[in-house]
C-alpha cells in the first residue's frame, strides 16, 4: 500500500508575503508540514506542490520532494484541487499510483505525526473514501437572509444546555485523507463515504495574518511546555 503527503504551498500569498517559507517557532511554515508528515508511519513520501523556488529549495532542505505547479494553477483564483489534480497527474507520469493521499495545509500547523496516522488508520477502519479533520463547535449560530434572522443549529425559543446538544464540529483544515478516484471522478478532496476526524480546539487556528504567526507559535510553545 502506498501512502502520500501533499502540501500545496503557492509562492504569491498577499496577505502576508512569504508566508510559506516565514519563520514560525524556528521553523520555515512549511517545514511543520513537512516534519509532521514526514514523523507519520504511514506515509511513505511526502510532496510539496509549488510554483516558487524559494519553497521549492526550502521543501527540499526538510526532505519533500517537488512538483512543480504551473503559474496558471498558483494564482489568487487557483483552487487546493486544481493543484491535486496536477500533483498526481504528475506522479502517474512518474509511474507512481497511490492507495491513499493526505492532504495537508500548511497555513494550519497544529497537528502531529501520530495524528496523521490515527486519521489514516480512521479511514481504513470505518472503510470510508475521504476524511476531514475537525474541531468541536459550542457556538449558537445564526443567519440573516434579506433582513431576516434565523438561528440555524438550535431552536432559540428552547434554547439548549452547550452540554446536551448534538455533537458538531467544525472544519480546521489540518489533514484530509482520500482515496484517489474521489478526486478524479468528483473534482473534490472529500466524497464517497467521508469520516470524521476530531482534534482539540486548538487545530482550528489558521495562519492568514501575522496576527495568526504570533497566536500559532504561543499555541505551540505552550505544547511543548506540557510534554516536558
Amino acid at each position: 500500500m502506498l501512502n502520500i503527503a501533499i502540501i500545496p504551498a503557492r509562492g504569491g500569498s498577499k496577505g502576508v508575503p512569504g508566508k510559506n517559507i516565514r519563520t514560525l517557532n524556528g521553523l520555515p511554515l512549511i517545514a511543520h508540514s513537512i516534519l509532521d508528515a514526514k514523523e507519520a508511519k504511514l506515509v511513505d513520501r511526502v510532496f510539496v506542490s509549488t510554483d516558487d523556488l524559494d519553497i521549492a529549495e526550502t521543501s527540499q532542505r526538510y526532505g519533500a520532494e517537488i512538483i512543480h505547479r504551473p503559474l496558471a494553477l498558483a494564482g489568487d483564483t487557483a483552487s487546493s484541487e486544481s493543484a491535486l489534480v496536477h500533483a498526481l497527474s504528475d506522479l502517474e507520469t512518474r509511474g507512481m499510483a497511490p492507495d491513499l493521499v493526505v492532504f495537508l495545509q500548511c497555513t494550519s500547523p497544529l497537528r502531529t505525526g501520530a495524528e496523521i496516522d490515527q486519521a489514516i488508520e480512521k479511514l481504513i477502519q470505518t472503510n470510508a473514501d475521504s476524511l476531514v479533520s475537525v474541531s468541536p463547535s459550542h457556538r449558537f449560530l445564526w443567519e440573516e437572509i434579506q433582513g431576516r434572522a434565523t438561528s440555524i443549529n438550535y431552536d432559540y425559543r428552547h434554547r439548549p444546555r452547550r452540554q446536551d446538544m448534538n455533537p458538531q464540529y467544525v472544519e480546521n483544515g489540518s489533514i484530509y485523507v482520500f482515496k484517489p478516484w474521489v478526486l478524479k471522478e468528483l473534482g473534490n478532496r472529500l466524497g464517497g463515504k467521508i469520516a470524521l476526524f476530531p482534534m482539540s480546539d486548538e487545530a482550528a487556528w489558521e495562519i492568514d495574518s501575522l496576527l495568526d504567526f504570533e497566536i500559532i507559535e504561543t499555541l505551540m510553545q505552550k505544547q511543548v511546555q506540557v510534554l516536558c
